[in-house]
């Protein structure tokens, strides 16, 4: 286990003081600057710009839309999140199922709560229902510009069972063999953790810039304290903090080794 740095610096964001968006069939809350809101202080993290925390209704969702040279990692939380885009794919995105959309050169899709009800067993959708779905879409840049676009998912639940950190998305050669699904950029890996009470505690990589988002539940951060549901901290200088919870907990975890310009 990674002694924690004890130069790091920590930057705690409170949920309630994120960006909001509520369009009715839409509530988003957003970590940093997006779309019509912007502070220039709070433009990104490391390589991460965006980390959406987004809940959709039955039936509504994001239209046809482009995106260009960005690595797009979508987590669900809850419910089903129909993808489809311009290279032809098309995927329906659940608690436990990773999915990354490299846009490259461009690409075109649209994500929708279709209100399907999947069979997990089969992986089928067997019923309608009326479920919201909550899932946190997370953007990171890319290690070059223009590269072809692409689409990859893959079930890691039963990974997740561990309670431990588990890889879910990266570039960086040390994981690529562990982690459920790749993107462009070698000097980044987002990682979760579905923790139980009791267990034992998560230790977080040790890199010198660290996103930590507690996607559901409460935990407790070393060098930090108690941590709510839609908390982050931000990390300079260093990991190896332990993070514990007393009920349940859910968190996802970004490890980068370089950053964008300021």
């Amino acid at each position: 286990m990674t002694a924690p740095t004890t130069s790091a610096h920590f930057d705690v964001r409170r949920a309630d003081d994120r960006f909001k968006t509520n369009a009715g069939w839409l509530d988003s809350k957003h970590s940093f600057s997006f779309g019509h809101h912007y502070d220039q202080k709070n433009t990104h993290h490391g390589l991460l710009v965006v980390n959406n925390d987004d809940i959709v209704v039955p039936g509504q969702g994001f239209d046809t839309h482009p995106h260009r040279d960005m690595e797009i990692v979508t987590w669900v939380l809850q419910g089903s999140l129909v993808h489809q885009d311009s290279i032809g794919h098309t995927g329906v995105i659940y608690p436990g199922l990773a999915q990354r959309m490299s846009a490259g050169t461009g690409i075109m899709h649209s994500e929708k709560n279709d209100s399907w009800r999947l069979d997990t067993m089969s992986g089928t959708a067997a019923d309608k229902h009326d479920e919201p779905v909550h899932f946190i879409q997370m953007w990171v840049i890319p290690d070059e510009s223009g590269i072809t676009p692409g689409y990859e998912q893959l079930e890691i639940d039963g990974e997740l069972l561990s309670g431990g950190l588990i890889p879910v998305a990266t570039g960086m050669p040390e994981y690529v063999d562990h982690s459920a699904i790749r993107i462009k950029n070698k000097y980044a890996a987002m990682h979760v953790a579905r923790m139980q009470a009791g267990q034992t505690p998560v230790a977080l990589p040790d890199a010198p810039l660290l996103h930590v988002f507690v996607a559901r539940g409460e935990a407790s951060m070393e060098g930090v304290g108690p941590l709510g549901e839609g908390d982050a901290v931000r990390v300079r200088g260093g990991g190896g903090q332990l993070v514990t919870t007393d009920s349940a907990a859910e968190i996802i975890v970004w490890e980068m080794h370089a950053s964008i310009a300021s």
